[in-house]
C-alpha cells in the first residue's frame, strides 16, 4: 500500500449525489493510509484479503471502511481487526485498475468519518457495524481566525515545499467549511499515521484546527531549516566551482604570458628545500612521497595544509647541522667560575665530561641530572655549560607533563598536530647539536593519555636515541649528537629505570658566607640593573647583606635573597626617582627599615637545655631543616600519641624508640611499670607541614629517654640517624644538606651515625673547622653526648632560681 498523493477536493455533485452511508460495511484495514473526508486519494493494494474487500464492494455499493490498524511490534500474532483504530472514513470508490503483477490500484473518495461499534464477520474478510460521525456546524469568530491563521501557514508551506503543486494554495482559499478545510491541509501534509490519525479523532472543529496549526508550525520550521541548509550548500558549491574556474583561467592565462603557476612555484621550491636539507635516506624517501602526493592534491582539500605543515617540519629540521664544538677547558672553567660561586665539585665533573668530548667527540657521554633544592643555580649550569661549548641552548620544563604526545609527537590524523617537545626544541635551536636541559624531570606525571616517563627512557638512552621516533615525524631523527642534562628537586619521584639512565650530581645549597659572595657578585648587580640604578647610586654593606640573609630568608637557594635585594633595591629607585636622594648606602638599619620587621628568628638560639625536647635534622625536598621533637607523659594507661602530621616511616620510627626504651628500661634506671599508668605524646611542632623520612629515630628515642629519666638534652646540639630494636645507629642519607641546615641555625655540634662518617668529605672544610661532629654507633653514645648530667642540671636550676 503506498502512500496516497491526494488531490484537490471533489463535491459529490460533480460524482453524483452523496451516496447514503449503510450501517454495514466491508472493513479494509491500512497500515501506512489514511484517507479524509471529501478528499480523492489513491490506493494501491497487493494482499489478498484486502482484494477481497474491494471485490466485495464494488458487487454492492461501492463503498469500505477504511480503518488505519494500530502498529504491530515484533513477534505480535494479534489479528488485524483487534488492532483496527475505533474511527475512520467511509471512502466511495471511483475508479479501480488492476496491473498484471496481480494489485489493484483505486482511486477513492472520502465520505464521512465513521466509528467501528463492532466486527461482524472475519472471514473471509472483514466487516463491521459502523455509525457515520456528522460534522457540527461552527462558525465563531475565533473559528473564523484559525481558518484564517492555518490557510496563511499552509500557503507559506506550499510556497517552500517542492512537492506541493503551487495551485494548491489557491485552492484551499475557496474552501469556507473549517472542518473541510482541516482535513484538506492534513491530507497534504508529511506526518506519520498517528499523528493523522489524532486529527480524524479530533471531532470538535475548533480543536482540530488548534492542533493543525501546531502541526503546520512545526512543518514550516523543518522547510525553512531544509530550505537554509539547501541554500548554505548550494552556496559552498557555487563558490567552490568558481574557484576552480577562476584557477583554470588563471592558469591558462599564466601559461600564455610564460609565467609560472604559483603552485607549480611553491612544489619546485620544496623539492630545493628537500635537496638542500641534507636528509637520511629514509627521511628523504618520506619527503618525496609527500611532495608528489601534496602536487596531486587540490589546495581547497582539508588535507592540503596537513600535508604542506609537515613538508615544512621535514625540510626545516637541522638534520645535518650543527654548531662546530669549541671545547677549551680553561676557558670553560673561567666560563663556569663567572657564572657560578663554589659548587666545585660538579664544576670538577663537568669539565671532565668536557675533557673527554674534546679527546674522543664521538663518545657517548651520560646524561646529567642536576638534583637540589629550588634556586641553587641548577637550570643556570646548564646554560653556562652550552656557552662552555659553543653550543646552542634549548629549556623545556617537564613540570606537571601527563601527555606522552608531548614528548613522541601527535599523530598526524587530524589538522593542528605537531611533533614532540624533543623536536620543537631541536628545530628552534636550528642545530641537531644542542645543550638540551629537561627541568623538573621528578614532576612528570602519567594518567590515561600515558606515561611520558616512559617515552622518556628512549630519548635518554645513548644506546636508543640514534633513531628516536616522533610519531608526527614518522621517521627516526639521531638525538645521539645532542647533549641532555636533566633538572630535579628530589630522586624518589623519578622512576627506577629513568634514574639509571642519568648521573646524578648533587647541589645541597650554600652556606651563609657563600651567600653573601654570592649576592656581591651576582645578585646585587643584577637587581640594580633591573631597576634602574647605576652602581654609584646605592652600595650594600656586608653587614647588611648579612641580616638580610639571617633574618629575612631561610632556604638552601638564592631566589628570596634576590627578591629582598630586589626590594631594597625598588625602594632606593623611587628615592632617586623622586629627587630625595642621589645615593643610598643600605646599612643593617636600613634594610630593616626597607623590609620591615624581620621574618626568621634563630630558634636554637632561643632555646634552653629542656627535659624532653631534642634537635633533630632532616632533609626536605628544598634543603635541610632543622626540627624539634618533644615529648610528655601524663596518666593514663599504655597510650602512644603522636602529633604533627607524621608520615607512617616517622610513626614507626617512635614505636620502634618506645620498644627499645621498654626493654631496656633498667639499664637506664626507668622503673618497668612507668608504662603501665602513663600515656606517651610526642609531637613536632609546625604541625601544618607533613613530615616523614627515616632519619629520625635517634631524636625521637633521645627526647623520650630524656623525659623519663628527668634529664634535659642539650640544646645546642642536633643529630640524625635511624635505630633498631637493638639500639644501633643506622646510617642516613642528606647529611651535607642536614648539615648546612645546623650551621644556617646557629648550631655547632652535631651528631651523626658512624657510616656516615665519609660523608664528611662532602661538607667544605671551612664549615668542618667551625663545626664539631660526634659519630655514634648506638644509642648510649648519642644518650652520653646529649644529656645533661644530675650535676649540671642542679647548677642550671639553681642559676634559674
Amino acid at each position: 500500500m503506498n502512500d496516497p498523493n491526494p488531490g484537490i477536493p471533489h463535491h459529490p455533485g460533480e460524482f453524483g449525489e452523496m451516496p447514503d452511508i449503510p450501517q454495514e460495511l466491508p472493513i479494509l484495514p491500512m497500515t501506512n493510509v489514511l484517507v479524509f473526508p471529501y478528499v480523492v486519494a489513491p490506493l494501491v493494494i497487493s494482499d489478498e484479503r484486502r482484494i477481497a474487500v474491494v471485490n466485495e464492494a464494488l458487487s454492492d455499493r461501492k463503498m469500505v471502511g477504511l480503518f488505519a490498524v494500530r502498529s504491530k511490534t515484533e513477534g505480535d500474532a494479534e489479528p488485524d481487526s483487534l488492532k483496527l483504530y475505533d474511527v475512520g472514513t467511509a471512502v466511495f470508490i471511483l475508479k479501480m485498475f488492476r496491473y498484471p503483477d496481480g494489485t489493484v490500484g483505486l482511486m477513492v473518495q472520502g465520505l464521512s468519518r465513521i466509528r467501528l461499534e463492532r466486527i461482524t464477520r472475519a472471514e473471509p474478510f472483514l466487516k463491521g457495524r459502523i455509525r457515520p460521525i456528522p460534522e457540527a456546524a461552527t462558525d465563531t469568530v475565533k473559528v473564523k481566525a484559525l481558518m484564517r491563521e492555518v490557510t496563511e501557514i499552509f500557503q507559506q508551506i506550499v510556497s517552500l515545499s517542492a512537492f506541493l503543486p503551487d495551485e494548491l494554495g489557491q485552492a484551499i482559499t475557496a474552501v469556507d467549511n473549517p472542518g473541510r478545510l482541516a482535513d484538506l491541509v492534513v491530507s497534504n501534509l508529511k506526518l506519520d499515521i498517528a499523528e493523522r490519525q489524532a486529527i480524524l479523532e479530533t471531532l470538535p472543529v475548533e480543536n482540530r484546527l488548534i492542533r493543525l496549526l501546531t502541526l503546520l508550525n512545526r512543518e514550516l520550521e523543518l522547510l525553512k531549516l531544509g530550505n537554509k541548509i539547501q541554500s548554505e550548500v548550494k552556496n559552498k558549491i557555487e563558490d567552490s566551482q568558481k574557484e576552480y574556474y577562476l584557477r583554470e583561467q588563471m592558469k591558462a592565462i599564466q601559461k600564455e604570458l610564460g609565467d609560472k603557476d604559483e603552485r607549480a612555484a611553491e612544489i619546485e621550491e620544496l623539492k630545493g628545500r628537500i635537496e638542500k636539507a641534507a636528509m637520511p635516506d629514509e627521511a628523504r624517501e618520506a619527503a618525496e612521497k609527500e611532495l608528489d602526493r601534496l602536487s596531486k592534491m587540490p589546495p581547497q582539500a582539508a588535507e592540503y595544509t596537513v600535508s604542506r605543515t609537515y613538508l615544512d617540519w621535514l625540510v626545516t629540521l637541522p638534520w645535518s647541522a650543527g654548531t662546530e664544538d669549541n671545547i677549551d677547558i680553561v676557558k670553560a672553567k673561567a666560563i663556569l667560575d663567572d657564572d657560578h660561586y663554589d659548587l666545585t665539585d660538579v664544576k670538577d665533573r663537568i669539565l671532565e665530561y668536557l675533557s673527554v668530548r674534546k679527546l674522543r667527540s664521538a663518545s657517548k657521554g651520560p646524561i646529567l641530572c642536576f638534583v637540589g633544592p629550588p634556586g641553587v643555580g641548577k637550570t643556570s649550569l646548564g646554560r653556562s655549560i652550552a656557552a662552555a661549548m659553543g653550543r646552542k641552548f634549548v629549556r623545556y620544563s617537564l613540570g606537571g607533563m601527563r601527555d606522552e604526545a608531548e614528548i613522541r609527537g601527535h599523530r598526524r590524523t587530524y589538522i593542528g598536530s605537531l611533533p614532540g617537545r624533543i623536536v620543537q626544541g631541536i628545530r628552534k635551536a636550528g642545530a641537531n647539536n644542542p645543550v638540551f636541559m629537561l627541568d623538573e624531570i621528578d614532576k612528570v606525571g602519567t594518567d590515561f593519555r600515558g606515561d611520558p616517563a616512559s617515552a622518556l627512557l628512549e630519548v635518554l638512552d645513548p644506546e636508543q636515541n640514534n633513531a628516536f621516533s616522533d610519531h608526527y615525524l614518522e621517521v627516526p631523527y639521531d638525538l645521539s649528537k645532542v647533549m641532555f642534562i636533566t633538572t630535579a628537586n628530589v630522586l624518589d619521584t623519578i622512576p627506577r629505570p629513568l634514574l639509571d639512565r642519568m648521573e646524578v650530581l648533587r647541589l645541597p645549597g650554600y652556606i651563609l658566607d657563600e651567600k653573601i659572595q654570592i649576592a656581591k657578585k651576582y645578585l646585587i648587580p643584577r637587581q640594580i640593573e633591573e631597576n634602574g640604578l647605576k652602581r654609584g647610586q646605592i652600595r650594600f654593606d656586608d653587614a647588611a647583606v648579612r641580616r638580610i640573609i639571617e633574618q629575612y630568608t631561610r632556604e638552601a637557594g638564592l631566589r628570596n635573597l634576590e627578591r629582598e635585594i630586589g626590594a631594597c633595591c625598588r625602594k632606593v629607585a623611587r628615592l632617586v626617582a623622586e629627587g630625595k636622594e642621589k645615593r643610598v648606602r643600605i646599612t643593617p638599619e636600613k634594610a630593616a627599615a626597607f623590609l620591615g620587621p624581620r621574618k626568621f628568628f634563630s630558634e636554637a638560639a632561643q632555646r634552653r637545655d629542656e627535659v624532653g625536647v631534642a634537635t633533630g635534622l632532616a632533609w626536605t625536598a628544598v634543603g635541610g631543616e632543622i626540627l624539634f621533637v618533644e615529648a610528655t607523659a601524663m596518666t593514663g594507661g599504655k597510650g602512644l600519641v603522636l602529633t604533627g602530621q607524621l608520615g607512617d616511616v616517622m610513626k614507626e620510627s617512635a614505636q620502634a624508640a618506645l620498644s627499645y626504651i621498654r626493654s631496656h628500661a633498667a639499664r637506664y634506671g626507668i622503673p618497668d611499670d612507668f608504662f603501665a599508668a602513663k600515656d606517651i605524646h610526642i609531637h613536632i611542632p609546625e604541625g601544618a607541614t607533613p613530615k616523614d623520612g627515616p632519619s629520625a629515630g635517634v631524636t625521637l628515642a633521645t627526647a623520650l629517654v630524656s623525659l623519663l629519666v628527668n634529664r634535659p638534652v642539650k640544646h645546642d646540639v642536633a643529630m640524625t640517624g635511624e635505630i633498631t630494636l637493638r639500639g644501633k645507629v643506622l646510617a642516613v642519607g642528606g647529611i651535607k644538606e642536614k648539615v648546612l641546615a645546623a650551621q644556617r641555625s646557629g648550631i655547632s655540634r652535631v651528631i651523626l651515625p658512624k657510616l656516615n662518617e665519609k660523608d664528611l668529605a662532602e661538607i667544605p672544610e671551612h664549615i668542618r673547622r667551625r663545626m664539631t661532629f660526634h659519630f655514634a654507633e648506638w644509642l648510649d653514645d648519642v644518650l652520653a653526648l646529649t644529656l645533661v648530667d644530675k650535676k649540671r642540671k642542679k647548677r642550671n636550676t639553681d642559676k634559674r632560681g
